[in-house]
């Protein structure tokens, strides 16, 4: 965690906490304190969809093609989830439902913060305009492996929550999407918190002692915006290399061209 990606050695550990906070309410620092209670990798969806391999981002794809498919869509989501102690943030949280069948003894952790904060650091995150250049994106990341799959995962997850929070973002979004969970969670397996509140609610939810020192606190969109621009250099570099490559195979190219010409 905390930038780089959580990878299961034992697949044959469940899930026993769902992280249901929307993102921007503290998915990262909560990805981190449940790893330290419960002495396991967490998957943080942010963190694993643009730091893991190909074959894993794709398979989260091939997650939201399923969702009409209710048996692939459970076996995919099992085999995304499997070995992880915890999941938080996008796209797991949209699929409370299914991981609550999938592990039925996991409790779940909703972690909230003031809807007029909450909605000024979202807007913070998805900039007027970010549509219209998402074909400039697809081109950009297509030899990144892992980040190729960003366009067309964002895609799908803006629809899935189009349907289930609404079309448009408001400061209301994250109190309908509270109220999808408190609909969908029984309210023993529930806790709602927020991280000012520090170690107490959440350790004597899961029946953990109470870690020494202060709750983990990760600054996520400090630390977006620097792996965004990471992922942009990273792409635009790799994209340099290439039309290199073409342009000296071109030239070399031309080169045997002419000199054929001359025989």
């Amino acid at each position: 965690m905390g930038g780089v990606p959580s990878i299961p050695t034992d697949r044959s550990r469940t899930v026993q906490v769902i992280g249901a906070g929307y993102s921007r309410t503290g998915t990262v620092s909560m990805a981190l304190a449940l790893e330290k209670l419960l002495e396991g990798p967490v998957m943080h969806g942010g963190t694993q969809l643009f730091g893991r391999e190909d074959a894993y981002v794709k398979l989260w794809c091939d997650i939201f093609a399923n969702r009409d498919n209710r048996p692939v869509l459970m076996k995919l989501l099992r085999e995304a989830t499997a070995g992880f102690v915890a999941v938080t943030d996008a796209p797991a949280n949209a699929f409370i439902p299914e991981l609550l069948e999938l592990y039925p003894e996991a409790k779940v952790v909703l972690v909230t913060r003031d809807p007029d904060r909450w909605f000024s650091s979202m807007q913070a995150l998805i900039k007027d305009g970010v549509g219209e250049s998402m074909l400039m994106l697809k081109v950009l990341l297509w030899p990144c492996p892992g980040w190729r799959w960003a366009p067309l995962w964002l895609n799908q997850l803006g629809s899935y929550e189009a349907t289930r929070i609404g079309s448009t973002l408001t400061r209301d979004s994250i109190l309908i999407h509270n109220e999808w969970v408190r609909k969908h969670v029984p309210p023993e397996k529930l806790l709602t918190m927020e991280l000012s509140q520090g170690w107490e609610p959440l350790a004597k939810f899961l029946d953990k002692p109470v870690p020494d020192g202060p709750l983990p606190h990760a600054n996520d969109g400090e630390a977006m915006e620097k792996f965004a621009k990471s992922v942009f250099r990273t792409a635009m570099l790799t994209w340099v290399g290439i039309l290199s490559g073409t342009g000296m195979l071109a030239w070399v190219g031309v080169g045997a061209w002419r000199r054929s010409l001359l025989v």
